[in-house]
């Protein structure tokens, strides 16, 4: 799995970055979404990599994923800034087209696994 991050996308992550979180976490956000099937990929910044975690392929940053929640990525993805928004994409489509910087930067709802 690869993330391509562009250079817009790098520069606006480089200012919202907390100082003890240097990692990326894609992550398949269902909370108030209904049942497990429907949510938003999205990532952030975290500071916790657990044993079930695995590195996707990035030339920025680590960026991690659960092993559970890779089938809710696609091998190959974009991630953009368009002036307001973060979009991941793949060659298949927009994942999410409007990830806000607030939920990159703090993780939104995300509950982390335990070890």
């Amino acid at each position: 799995m690869k993330l391509h991050i562009t250079d817009e996308a790098k520069k606006q992550l480089q200012q919202l970055q907390p100082v003890n979180h240097s990692m990326l976490r894609l992550y398949y956000d269902t909370d108030g979404c209904g049942c497990g099937v429907d949510g938003m990929p999205i990532l952030h910044f975290t500071d916790q990599q657990t044993v079930y975690d695995e590195e996707v392929e990035n030339d920025n940053y680590t960026v991690i994923i659960d092993d559970q929640q890779k089938l809710f990525f696609d091998e190959s993805m974009t991630l953009e800034w368009n002036g307001q928004l973060f979009r991941l994409k793949s060659p298949k489509g927009m994942l999410n087209a409007s990830i806000s910087s607030t939920d990159i930067e703090k993780g939104g709802a995300l509950v982390e696994q335990d070890e």
